[in-house]
């Protein structure tokens, strides 16, 4: 491990990409394919393999009160040292070199030694239990090794070294083509276990790991119906449903639904993974599990404010899928039958959909079954959710897609995905082959009541607003935002907050309330999380607001009133 942090070091030394892979590659050479697969996984920023799902639940809290007690330091001496550095392993690392006594290290430690201490760690079923254990393991590391597991555990090396870079290196170190070092790790979910066949020169032995997800093909935005037209013509166009993006591993009577952050969400969606469980083929489906409302016309989307309910819970009860039904609504195929087909035309993945789905697109619902029979609620049985295969258009003229957004907005839908017939599927990349076309629902004027220092080449700025609106002579939080504004108005802000502060909190500070900005965002939800009884979703600030006072802010009243338009025509736009 001293020599991974030592190879890290110098990484971060240079700015360089073919160096960072040249001293990556001499590193993985020199250990044995073993030690260098673990490598591989903590040098892209992980604890465990990404298809093992797996973490080691030790959150900044726990992580921040170790290092106060292994540093010997205050909360003052940490905080001041975090912001300098902006992470907090080098904030370790600058506290325990300069100790009088540093703790002595019985010996170096391998990294196959580490890894099985996370094991432990992600094992323990104790906070405290996980604090003794990190903190036993810290203890036999050099400050500088400290210094690094401290960065894997936060997930964040900041070294310039993405699992991208990793993926080359393992390619020069062991003579392999890139692209295949890139399949397999792909397909397999595991730097490491790509490594070492890499080594033994088998990754043509690669199959794709089934239930365990890839990356999403991502979409660019297009801020008009004309601007879409400059990357492609006669596109392929579907409604931008407003729900959680979804990728369905299905195969053997085996459902699983993951997110966009690759979280495994099927337990949120019981009827949906019942009614996926009907196909008997193995595939991957992506799509969007959207909160659905049948109706004579086949039903429709309704707002994400309500699919919210079902989200974070362990266990769905029968009144809530009753309340609240789901749906995912398919677009795309990009496994079938153990072929990988990303690099296919979506054209071609379309016949395969049209194959798998029936002429009307549509799997219905049955009833749901239980130990005891059918799942009733309210003496009617709960049905499996709909698997839907999304409807799909041409446009052929901006003006057409014009029309085509407005009644996708009608529908009560963010707006519109446009796709090139021609493109393949771009793993976790964002590209013009799919663009989105989609406006903000509304925006409103709010006043900063508390900043946060930010992240990255922001950790010496306060970049992050906390906002509220108000509510008769009250002032209600209802929501936050980081993204919109320069980084000259950022600092010129910094500036004026430090010196209006009213209680420091270390890492955040409330402040007077006088800074006026306007906030657009796309839907607003009820939430318990702020005091307005409201949450913004994706909002992002437009501009500061110095020609208003913080009495003409927005009211309570203004929210209630686009919450209620949104669930009716679906879209509100701003009056001053």
């Amino acid at each position: 491990m001293d020599r991974l942090a030592e190879t890290s070091e110098r990484i971060a030394a240079t700015t360089k990409k073919a160096e960072k892979i040249a001293v990556l590659g001499e590193y993985f050479r020199a250990r044995s394919p073993a030690e260098a697969a673990i490598s591989a996984v903590f040098l892209s920023g992980r604890a465990f393999p990404a298809y093992e799902e797996r973490t080691l639940q030790v959150g900044g809290a726990m992580l921040w009160k170790v290092v106060s007690e292994l540093a010997r330091a205050n909360e003052a001496e940490l905080t001041l040292a975090y912001r300098k550095h902006g992470d907090l392993g080098s904030a370790a690392y600058e506290l325990l070199c300069s100790q009088k006594s540093p703790p002595a290290t019985t010996r170096g430690l391998a990294p196959s030694e580490v890894s099985r201490m996370f094991d432990e760690i992600a094992s323990a079923r104790k906070t405290f239990l996980k604090a003794e254990l990190l903190k036993s393991l810290l203890e036999r590391t050099s400050p500088l090794m400290a210094k690094y597991i401290l960065k894997i555990i936060s997930g964040d090396l900041r070294i310039g070294l993405k699992e991208s870079l990793v993926e080359e290196a393992i390619a020069k170190a062991y003579d392999e083509p890139l692209a295949r070092v890139q399949r397999a790790n792909m397909m397999l979910g595991d730097i490491g276990g790509t490594l070492e066949l890499a080594a033994e020169h088998r990754l043509s032995d690669v199959r794709m790991r089934l239930f365990h997800p890839i990356g999403f093909m991502l979409a660019s935005p297009a801020a008009t119906a004309g601007e879409a037209f400059e990357y492609f013509e006669n596109a392929q166009v579907e409604d931008k449903y407003d729900g959680i993006r979804a990728q369905a591993h299905c195969g053997g009577g085996r459902v699983r639904l993951f997110s966009r952050t690759l979280d495994d969400v099927s337990h949120s969606f019981p009827e949906v993974v019942a009614t996926l469980g009907k196909f008997s083929e193995e595939m991957v489906l992506d799509g969007e599990i959207v909160a659905w409302q049948h109706d004579e016309q086949g039903g429709r989307a309704v707002p994400f404010s309500l699919l919210q309910q079902r989200l974070g819970r362990k266990r769905v009860s029968e009144e809530t899928i009753a309340a609240v039904p789901a749906a995912y609504v398919v677009f795309d195929v990009i496994y079938h039958q153990g072929a990988i087909i990303i690099d296919r035309p979506l054209a071609e993945r379309n016949v395969i959909l049209n194959a798998v789905f029936p002429a009307d697109g549509r799997i219905s619902p049955e009833p749901l079954a239980g130990e005891q029979g059918k799942l009733m609620f309210e003496d009617r049985p709960l049905v499996s959710g709909w698997v839907l295969r999304a409807p799909t258009r041409r446009a052929e003229s901006p003006a057409q897609l014009e029309s085509y957004f407005e009644q996708a907005m009608a529908r009560g839908n963010e707006g519109l995905m446009l796709k090139d017939l021609g493109s393949p599927y771009t793993l976790g990349r964002r590209g013009r082959w799919w663009l989105k076309l989609k406006r903000e629902l509304a925006s409103l004027d709010v006043v900063v009541t508390a900043v946060e220092y930010g992240h990255g080449k922001r950790i010496r700025l306060l970049s992050d607003y906390t906002f509220a609106v108000r509510k008769g002579e009250e002032l209600v939080n209802i929501g936050k935002a980081y993204s919109g504004l320069t980084d000259v108005e950022i600092g010129q802000l910094t500036q004026w907050f430090l010196s209006h502060t009213t209680a420091d909190r270390g890492f955040r500070r409330e402040v007077e309330p006088e800074i006026v900005l306007e906030v657009a965002f796309n839907a607003i939800m009820r939430s318990n999380r702020h005091d307005s009884g409201y949450a913004l979703r994706f909002p992002r600030i437009l501009r500061v607001r110095s020609d208003k006072l913080p009495a003409d802010i927005s009211t309570v009243e203004d929210v209630e009133q686009i919450y209620l338009r949104q669930h009716g025509r679906g879209a509100v736009t701003k009056s001053d």
